[in-house]
């Protein structure tokens, strides 16, 4: 088992419970520290209470990341993106799991439980946690990103 200390705070709508708990158990094995932010069933849930719920986890240092999972993952990306300092993407294959954090620093992954096998979600979920974030040329692009959450 891997041994990490990076938080991550996971929730998702009634499409992405059994998703998000079989993502659960697998970063747990892994030694990852994991808060479910819910939902914890199948009854009709409104996405952006929990895409909140782990938005505000980030912004409030209380987790390092966060992924959000509900049909397609688009809802949940769109209601993350409205959070200042929430870089929120969705990912639906190992190139864009990897880009959105070199190029990026995503902090926060979304998938969509509906179009995704769960065997596909466990190696998106590992790019996005073990890539890092390069720096260099793409900083200035995060200070543009910042300096629009500053904005609104």
């Amino acid at each position: 088992m891997e041994k990490t200390e990076k938080r991550i705070a996971v929730a998702c709508d009634h499409a992405g419970n059994g998703m998000k708990d079989a993502l659960i158990a697998y970063l747990r094995e892994k030694g990852y520290l994991v808060k479910d932010y819910g939902c914890d069933g199948t009854a009709s849930v409104d996405y952006p209470e929990y895409a909140h719920l782990v938005c505000r986890a980030i912004q409030e240092n209380e987790a390092d990341c966060g992924i959000l999972i509900c049909g397609t993952g688009i809802g949940m990306s769109m209601a993350a993106n409205k959070h200042r300092g929430i870089r929120a993407a969705l990912c639906e294959n190992e190139f864009s799991a990897e880009m959105t954090r070199r190029h990026n620093d995503a902090n926060v992954l979304c998938l969509g439980a509906r179009v995704l096998e769960i065997d596909k979600a466990k190696v998106l979920t590992d790019l996005f946690l073990t890539t890092a974030y390069e720096g260099g040329r793409h900083d200035a692009r995060l200070a543009l990103l910042r300096k629009l959450d500053e904005e609104r």
